[in-house]
């Protein structure tokens, strides 16, 4: 691809996705799944023509680029809504079920809810797995299912996976039961993803989450509730294009802060984020590195504590991927 990045000029992402897109053809891969880098319809990603399109949610991310409205935001998002070409969507509201039911009736694309299909009945949760029991409204029939991401907002991905596996069923893909379940209990450890309220240590319980935006962040806290600790250690940091001071509105006054940054030019300053969560009434110190940050919580946390990595993928890379 390097003679065209002189002539086009294009993006890192793009470049990326080019060269990702050629391996894919060489290689003459089976399945590709392809996730969009920002929003959908103007993202490089959707030159392609897929077997089956996914909108997993739409909450406020990107909206310098993407709108400032859910409506908004969700006609970007379903900009990857081909002509005669399948999508599931895994969580609506009456605001984005109407841009997503208009735009598929003018692709005459099949349009499928995960959530009206099935629901989740029961979840258990250990340090990192969970055991789910799905119910199918039609059938009444329950299925368990063992998942190697034992966070509670996993639950809502699961439907939509369940639901996206069905309509490929449909389509002649050869996909069992088995398969569905081998894939589930192991999916991290076969992708290698990394900061899914993924536990690495114990006594003090140690956590990384990518969570990074508003929506993401009310979900983390949900599993906060749910979660046994005493004292909270919150390891943070966040990159610039982020609403960062609604972000740190949402977050509990009682923590213990460490703000921090990821080794990237996109990154916060460490210090202005301090002075943001000041503003916001929250307390800490602030450390030039991911790691210094982490060694201070972990010099603090008494053993029945929880030590929380958040804010960002960069930040939590760093501690996943040292």
């Amino acid at each position: 691809v390097n003679p065209f990045i002189n002539s086009i000029n294009p993006s890192f992402f793009e470049i990326t996705v080019a060269m990702a897109f050629d391996y894919f053809a060489r290689e003459k891969v089976d399945i590709a799944i392809i996730e969009v880098g920002l929003g959908g319809r103007l993202d490089s990603t959707n030159v392609i023509t897929p077997e089956l399109s996914v909108i997993t949610n739409i909450s406020y991310d990107h909206m310098n680029l993407l709108g400032d409205t859910l409506s908004a935001i969700a006609t970007e998002k379903a900009g990857i809504i081909k002509k005669n070409i399948p999508v599931v969507i895994g969580e609506f509201n009456s605001e984005t079920r109407e841009v997503f039911e208009r735009i598929a009736s003018r692709q005459s694309a099949d349009l499928q809810y995960a959530g009206l299909k099935r629901y989740v009945s029961d979840w258990r949760s250990t340090a990192n797995q969970s055991t789910v029991t799905v119910i199918n409204q039609h059938t009444n029939i329950p299925e368990e299912y063992e998942l190697d991401l034992p966070g509670y907002y996993q639950n809502k991905n699961l439907l939509t996976v369940l639901e996206a596996i069905e309509v490929l069923r449909q389509k002649g893909w050869q996909i069992n039961k088995q398969h569905i379940k081998e894939g589930l209990a192991h999916t991290k450890k076969k992708t290698g993803l990394h900061g899914r309220w993924e536990q690495i240590n114990k006594e003090p319980a140690i956590i990384l989450d990518v969570a990074h935006n508003e929506d993401g962040i009310k979900q983390l806290l949900a599993q906060l509730e749910l979660t046994d600790h005493h004292n909270l250690h919150l390891v943070m940091g966040m990159v610039k294009d982020k609403e960062v001071e609604k972000i740190l509105r949402l977050l509990p006054k009682e923590a213990t802060y460490y703000f921090t940054r990821a080794q990237i030019p996109r990154a916060l300053p460490e210090k202005s984020l301090g002075a943001m969560a000041l503003a916001a009434g929250l307390s800490g110190n602030s450390f030039p590195s991911v790691s210094e940050a982490l060694h201070s919580a972990k010099a603090r946390a008494h053993p029945n504590d929880l030590i929380l990595v958040f804010g960002s993928v960069f930040v939590v890379a760093e501690v996943a991927i040292p």
